[in-house]
């Protein structure tokens, strides 16, 4: 006995200029809920973080039980303000594992844009900071400080390693950990990239968050003028001496030559802010002084920016432009 084939029934034609209606929300129908979930070492710097993100227009939320990030999402999600989560080992139940696996849930969640910022130092800068502050380590108990940060990161490690965005604070002024988290995660999509220009000392550590970094090593050292070796990039007669070096303006050509076309391309690639870092042997003179030439040629370029001389005592501030 033949069976009747089920009639086709014909899709009545969208209209033009239109997609056929689909199950599930649509798209662009109303900008995604933005959660950033910031954890990592204890002492890193959560507390900062979290304030940075607060300022920036988040709702924040801190020692938040994993259990409850999904009614606290849930609960919020009448609110445009994304939301900013602390978490860490200090957390009541925390898991790691479970950590991630809310995460990866809330992804599947089309309104929902969800990262994990791991927030990670030197262990032994972690245990300065937990002797200066007398606190003890969570996981120390009346073990010494160290253990409890071993120990710590023994149980993070999977956790940093599947993290969306991890910060170094080991040499992070809390101005630049607040510029990267407003950079990474801010709400204003019209703002331009920013760059920040920094000088350093080679002898006291690469800046880690550093996107590119110049050397000026190769340029005569005012260090070794006596009259020169108190003062800084800052002081025009330091200036005059390093202008006097014939390799600066060929570097500083260079530089600018290359740059010039790279910065819209970061900009077009999305990122929304770029560190550049100028190093000498002590962070005194040469990188103080390229990093003030560079400053110049910036302000001439229409981009933000901000300038830090990383190691000259008391003018480790940020200062805008644009």
């Amino acid at each position: 006995m033949a069976t009747k084939k089920p009639k086709r029934v014909a899709r009545k034609a969208a209209p033009k200029g239109k997609a056929p209606a689909k199950g599930g929300p649509k798209k662009n129908a109303k900008a995604a809920h933005q959660i950033v979930v910031v954890t990592g070492m204890s002492g890193a710097g959560k507390s900062l973080a979290l304030r940075a993100l607060e300022d920036a227009g988040f709702e924040t939320v801190d020692n938040l039980p994993v259990a409850l990030l999904h009614a606290v999402v849930a609960a919020g999600g009448g609110t445009e303000r994304p939301l900013a989560v602390g978490i860490d080992v200090r957390t009541r139940d925390f898991d790691a594992a479970e950590l991630l696996a809310a995460r990866e849930a809330m992804r599947r969640h089309a309104g929902l844009v969800t990262n994990i910022v791991f927030l990670d130092a030197d262990s032994e800068v972690l245990g300065q900071r937990y002797t200066e502050s007398r606190r003890p380590h969570p996981l120390a108990e009346d073990l010494p400080v160290s253990v409890g940060v071993e120990t710590e990161r023994r149980l993070l490690s999977a956790l940093r390693e599947h993290s969306d965005v991890v910060l170094d604070t080991t040499r992070l002024a809390p101005a630049d950990l607040k510029r990267i988290l407003v950079g990474q995660f801010g709400q204003d999509k019209r703002r331009k990239m920013h760059v920040f220009l920094m000088s350093f000392a080679y002898r006291n550590g690469l800046p880690r968050d550093a996107d590119l970094v110049f050397d000026v090593r190769f340029l005569k050292n005012p260090h070794y003028v006596p009259n020169l070796r108190a003062k800084t990039g800052l002081d025009a007669a330091v200036g005059r001496y390093i202008e006097k070096d014939p390799a600066l303006g060929t570097f500083l050509e260079r530089v600018t030559a290359m740059l010039k076309p790279l910065l819209p391309l970061y900009a077009q690639e999305g990122k929304s802010y770029l560190t550049i870092a100028v190093g000498c042997t002590g962070g005194q003179h040469r990188s103080v002084y390229v990093t003030e030439r560079l400053k110049t040629w910036l302000s001439g370029q229409k981009v933000a920016f901000d300038v830090r001389h990383r190691d000259i005592p008391g003018r480790a501030t940020t200062r805008r432009n644009g």
